[in-house]
């Protein structure tokens, strides 16, 4: 009887959790690594995303650029030089 008693209050307090414990805790594991790639992935594509925005808007400023010296609206010497002017905002980002 006395036996029983241990027994019970061992399971009742938390201390013996008839073998799971393990898995609790593998558990809780696997859900702090999916929550950190979580966020990984989260902070990964936010970054990327304005990157590859400002390389959208660079290749725009290009064509934008060929357009206008395909309309005759700049000559050779400006659209050269813009041209490498834009080339170096590309770079910078």
């Amino acid at each position: 009887m006395i036996e029983n008693r241990k027994k019970e209050s061992i399971m009742m307090y938390g201390i013996g959790y008839g073998g799971f414990g393990f898995f609790m805790m593998f558990g809780l594991f696997l859900l702090l690594v999916l929550v950190i790639i979580g966020v990984y992935f989260i902070v990964h594509h936010f970054t990327n995303s304005n990157a590859k925005e400002g390389t959208r808007s660079g290749d725009r400023a290009l064509e934008i650029l060929h357009e206008r010296y395909a309309r005759g609206e700049i000559d050779d010497e400006e659209y050269n030089q813009k041209k490498s002017g834009v080339a170096k905002v590309i770079a910078k980002t």
